[in-house]
C-alpha cells in the first residue's frame, strides 16, 4: 500500500512497512548514523539519525521508526540539529585527542560528523577511562578508550561471522565492548576476518600494522627483501588511485613494488595453481579410497580457525595443501632464492593480502620451516597504499613494469581465487584433466559464479556427475553442514570463505566499500579469466618446471612434506 508523508515541506510516496530512513534515503536526503548497518534490522541506538515529527513530542530514531500515512516530518530543523550535536559533543567528551596519528583519521565517522556538526571545541569534558589497548592477537588491535558503543562489530561477529567473539559487558556508565573475562581477542573465539574493523566507525578496531616491519626490511642492506600480492590486491588497490581494474594495473603495481624497493616480484596466483594441483591430486586419492568425502577447502585461515574452535571433527575433511600464500613462501625461501644466488635466511618475503587473518596465518607454528617463516611479513591491501604514499611513489607516473616469467606467470585460475566460487571453478578444471586426460569443453561453470553467498554446481566428469558448493559467511557454512549431517544434501567439494563473497570483501580491503565496489572487483577477476591465454593451472609453464625440476608428481610424499601442512586432528586436539 503507497500513501504521501510530507517531508519537509513535501509530499513524497511511502509504502507501508517503510521506516522513515528507507524513505530518506530513496529521496536522497541524508541522514547521519552511527550504529545502523544496511542489511541488519535497526536498533536506533546511537540516536544519531533523529528527525523531527508533528504530533510526537520527543525526536525519533529513523532508522527504526515506520512511516504511517500523512506524516509530517523534518529532517534538519534547529531541534534536530541540536540534538545531533549535544549527541556528537558527548561522544567527544572522553574521546581520546589523537585524531593526527590515529589509523583512522579522516576516515573515522565520529571525525566526519564533528566537521558535519561544525563543531571546533570540546564543549563537554567527560572521566577517561584508563583502557588497556588489547594487542595480543596478530591480526587485530582493540582500543577499547576509541569506542563509541555504536554495536556494529558485535552484530556483524555474532550475524554475518558467527562466531561471537565479543559482546557488551558491564552495567550503566561503566558498559563497554570486550571479551570474556577481558583477556583479549587472542584468548577468545575470534577468528581473526577483520569484518569488525570494516564496520568500526572509529579507531577501536584496527589492523596490526607490520608496515615497520616492511620498511626495516627494505632498508637493511643485509635482506633481500620481495613480496607477493594475492590476486585480489591489483582488482583494488586501484580505488584507491582513481584507476580503474584492468591488466594495466597489475603492470603498474608490479612498478610501484619495484620502486619502492622490492627485489623480487611475485605473483601469488602462481602458487594457487600449485593449491590447486596438490588438492586435485588430494580429492582423486579420496575419491578412489572413498574416505574424508567431501573435501573441504582450506585456504581460508579464517574457516580452518572457526572448524579447530567450534568444529573439529571435520578437520580431517580439510584439503591438506598449505593455503597459496604460505606455498608462494615455502617455495621463494627453498627454491626461488637460491637460483637468485640468496640464501633463505637472508630473504624477507612480505605478503599483501585483502585479509587480516592472513597475518596470523604467517605466525601459526605448522607455518614454519623448522626456525624459518615461510612469510616474514603479512600486509593488508590499505598498509600497501600507506606505504605507496609514505614513500612517494605516483601511480600516474609509473611505466607498467612486464612479467617475469620466472617468477610471476600464472593461470587465470589461480587469479580466480579472490571470489567465492574462483577457487572451486579452477580447481575442478584441473581435476577433470587428471581424471580424464582431456580439457573441460565449457572451462566456465556459471553456477560457480556472482555475489551468492551459497552457490551449487553438478559437474560432470567422465561417466560421474559430482555436486560441489561455493560457500561464504560462516553461517552459511553452518547451515550446509547441517544439511549434509542430516544426510539431506551430498557434496564431494565445498569450497569455504569466512567473508561474505570471499576475499574480494575481505577484512584487509578499503574500508567503506560498498556493493558497486565488490561487483567491480569481481568483474576485474573474470575478465583476466577471458583474457588470459593460460587458463588451467596444470598448463603454467612455471608450474610445469618447478615440478619437473624441484618436486615430484602432485600428491608425491615428497610435495607433501613441502607444500601440505598436518593439522590437528579431533583426536590429538
Amino acid at each position: 500500500m503507497q500513501f504521501d508523508v510530507d517531508i519537509n515541506n513535501q509530499l513524497v510516496t511511502a509504502k507501508r512497512g517503510e521506516t522513515i530512513k528507507n524513505v530518506l534515503d530513496r529521496i536522497g536526503i541524508h541522514v547521519p548514523t552511527l550504529c545502523y548497518l544496511p542489511g541488519f534490522s535497526p536498533t536506533g541506538g546511537c540516536r544519531m539519525c533523529v528527525v523531527e515529527v508533528d504530533g510526537i513530542s520527543e525526536l525519533v530514531p529513523s532508522c527504526s521508526h515506520p512511516v504511517t500515512e500523512w506524516m509530517k516530518i523534518k529532517t534538519h530543523s534547529p531541534r534536530v540539529l541540536k540534538a545531533r550535536k549535544v549527541l556528537v559533543e558527548l561522544l567527544l567528551a572522553s574521546h581520546p585527542e589523537d585524531c593526527l596519528y590515529c589509523e583512522r583519521s579522516g576516515l573515522c565517522g565520529l571525525q566526519d560528523l564533528a566537521g558535519e556538526m561544525n563543531i571546533r571545541e570540546r564543549k563537554y569534558h567527560g572521566k577517561r577511562q584508563n583502557l588497556q589497548i588489547d594487542k595480543a592477537c596478530q591480526s587485530i588491535v582493540r582500543d577499547p578508550a576509541k569506542c563509541i558503543l555504536c554495536g556494529r562489530c558485535i552484530r556483524v561477529c555474532d550475524e554475518v561471522i558467527g562466531v561471537s567473539a565479543i559482546d557488551m559487558i558491564g552495567r550503566g556508565s561503566e558498559t563497554r565492548i570486550g571479551t570474556t573475562h577481558n583477556k583479549g581477542l587472542n584468548a577468545q573465539t575470534c577468528i581473526r576476518c577483520g569484518q569488525c574493523i570494516m564496520v568500526c566507525p572509529t579507531g577501536a578496531l584496527t589492523e596490526k600494522s607490520n608496515i615497520q616491519a616492511v620498511l626495516n626490511a627494505l632498508n637493511n642492506p643485509e635482506l633481500f627483501p620481495v613480496i607477493q600480492f594475492s590476486p585480489t590486491v591489483p582488482a583494488s588497490i586501484g580505488e584507491d588511485f582513481n584507476i580503474r581494474a584492468s591488466k594495466d594495473i597489475l603492470n603498474l603495481l608490479r612498478a610501484a613494488l619495484k620502486k619502492i624497493g622490492f627485489r623480487q616480484v611475485f605473483d601469488t596466483s602462481m602458487a594457487a595453481d600449485f593449491t590447486i594441483m596438490e588438492e586435485a591430486a588430494d580429492f582423486i586419492e579420496r575419491l578412489g579410497k572413498h574416505e574424508k568425502l567431501p573435501m573441504i577447502t582450506s585456504c581460508c585461515p579464517s574457516w580452518v580457525s572457526y572448524l579447530e574452535t567450534f568444529n573439529p571433527k571435520l578437520l580431517p575433511n580439510l584439503s591438506t595443501p598449505a593455503s597459496p600464500q604460505q606455498i608462494m613462501g615455502r617455495l621463494i625461501k627453498n627454491y626461488i632464492s637460491t637460483s637468485a644466488g640468496q640464501k633463505a635466511e637472508n630473504v624477507f618475503v612480505v605478503s599483501v593480502m585483502p585479509c587480516t587473518a592472513k597475518k596470523q596465518e604467517a605466525f601459526l607454528d605448522r607455518m614454519k620451516d623448522e626456525t624459518t617463516m615461510n612469510v616474514d611479513a603479512v600486509i593488508t591491501t590499505r598498509e600497501l597504499v600507506r606505504i605507496i604514499r609514505l614513500l612517494g611513489v605516483d601511480f600516474s607516473s609509473l611505466e607498467p613494469e612486464p612479467i617475469d616469467p620466472h617468477y610471476s606467470m600464472r593461470s587465470s585460475s589461480g587469479n580466480l581465487f579472490g571470489i567465492s566460487g574462483g577457487h572451486l571453478e579452477g580447481l575442478l578444471r584441473t581435476i577433470h584433466f587428471m581424471m580424464t586426460g582431456q580439457e573441460m569443453s565449457m572451462l566456465k561453470i556459471n553456477d560457480l559464479r556472482g555475489l551468492k553467498n551459497r552457490k551449487e554446481a553438478r559437474v560432470r566428469i567422465g561417466k560421474t556427475t559430482f555436486k560441489v558448493a561455493a560457500i561464504s559467511g560462516i553461517p552459511n557454512v553452518k547451515a550446509l553442514i547441517d544439511d549434509i549431517e542430516a544426510q539431506r544434501e551430498e557434496f564431494s567439494i565445498i569450497e569455504v570463505m569466512a567473508c561474505s563473497n570471499g576475499c574480494i570483501n575481505g577484512g584487509g580491503q578499503k574500508l567503506n566499500s560498498d556493493e558497486k565496489n565488490l561487483k567491480a572487483r569481481m568483474k576485474a577477476l573474470y575478465d583476466v579469466d577471458d583474457e588470459e591465454m593460460i587458463k588451467v593451472a596444470h598448463k603454467n609453464p612455471v608450474v610445469v618446471d618447478l615440478y619437473d625440476k624441484f618436486l615430484a608428481k602432485p600428491g608425491s610424499e615428497r610435495n607433501r612434506e613441502l607444500l601440505h601442512i598436518q593439522r590437528k586432528t579431533p583426536d590429538t586436539l
